[in-house]
């Protein structure tokens, strides 16, 4: 409350349980590992804002995300840290895994599967941070 002579002004402020308002500002991504894609390919994101990152593999064999250098440049948080190993997630026939990243720098990134001979087939992409 603030007080001017004989006026009164009430400021709201609302009130949020503790985590809400970060969980409200972590912007969904959704990315289909099938053979032999990622869906999308091509990722364009903003330093500073979290990510909640939805892997899916849709595809008959096992396949990973590859992006060390990326994973290298970005706040991973805590309880997510180990589904990244090594730079990359594993995701066997039909798993899903969700990473809550927030990307630090700027930079162009390049993704892929590392399985033998799946980048060459066409798994591989590129994250772009601004």
């Amino acid at each position: 409350m603030l007080k001017f002579a004989n006026v009164v002004i009430l400021i709201a402020v609302p009130f949020l349980p503790v985590g809400e308002a970060s969980a409200q500002t972590v912007m969904p991504l959704s990315i289909t590992l099938s053979n032999y894609s990622f869906t999308p390919n091509v990722l364009d994101l903003q330093a500073g804002v979290t990510y909640r990152m939805h892997f899916i593999n849709g595809g008959s064999k096992d396949h990973n995300f590859s992006a060390p250098e990326f994973f290298a440049a970005s706040q991973i948080a805590p309880d997510d840290q180990a589904k990244i190993e090594k730079g990359l997630v594993a995701l066997d026939s039909g798993q899903s895994v969700d990473i809550t990243i927030t990307p630090d720098h700027p930079g162009i990134f390049a993704v892929e599967c590392t399985h033998f001979m799946h980048k060459t087939m066409g798994m591989h992409g590129s994250i772009t941070v601004r």
